[in-house]
């Protein structure tokens, strides 16, 4: 018992309409950072044109399907990113989500220090519908922007799917702050 955050016993609901849930302050977000850590999920990268139509692209592991009908995907990116304001600006992104083999691309757009044009150099590129989805990638889609919400430091980016592919191979997956892939048979 001595990893649980002990809280300060806080006054009755009935005398100050305080709630325990809401009111709560919460874990600090090292604690917070150790559960995220514990999420799997697949790495993608996220592309977009900036303002003058260059490709810029981050890496991304919170990516989900949101709805089948219609089609839609949420991916959450960091505030601030040169990707969330090309993608906000041009109303539209690519995601192409990684194989096992392509961790050196999930480290190279997963670096802010790496300026948006050496992160597509050497990388098989393709423009689908004008947007650059990445040729070697287990799949891409390439979406509207939908909707943009801010909830604390990143923003929630849902997109209507307009093109996908889909290719073989095994995922690369990000858990426990490292990569990972699939163990077994399946490779398809």
């Amino acid at each position: 018992m001595a990893d649980l955050a002990v809280v300060p016993q806080q006054p009755s609901t009935t005398t100050t309409g305080w709630d325990a849930l809401r009111d709560e302050p919460g874990p600090d977000t090292v604690r917070c950072l150790g559960l995220y850590a514990k999420l799997s999920a697949g790495v993608c990268v996220v592309t977009a044109l900036d303002a003058t139509g260059r490709p810029t692209g981050m890496t991304v592991s919170a990516l989900t399907s949101l709805s089948a009908r219609p089609p839609l995907v949420l991916a959450c990116l960091r505030g601030g990113s040169r990707t969330l304001t090309a993608l906000r600006a041009q109303g539209a992104f690519a995601v192409s989500l990684l194989t096992v083999d392509q961790e050196a691309v999930a480290e190279r757009f997963a670096d802010s220090a790496v300026p948006p044009a050496l992160r597509f150099a050497d990388i098989p590129v393709r423009h689908v519908l004008g947007l650059p989805v990445l040729s070697d990638a287990l799949a891409w889609s390439v979406c509207l922007v939908e909707d943009i919400r801010r909830y604390g430091d990143h923003h929630a980016v849902v997109g209507r799917v307009m093109a996908v592919d889909v290719n073989g191979g095994r995922p690369l997956l990000w858990h426990d702050r490292a990569f990972h892939t699939l163990t077994g048979p399946h490779e398809g």
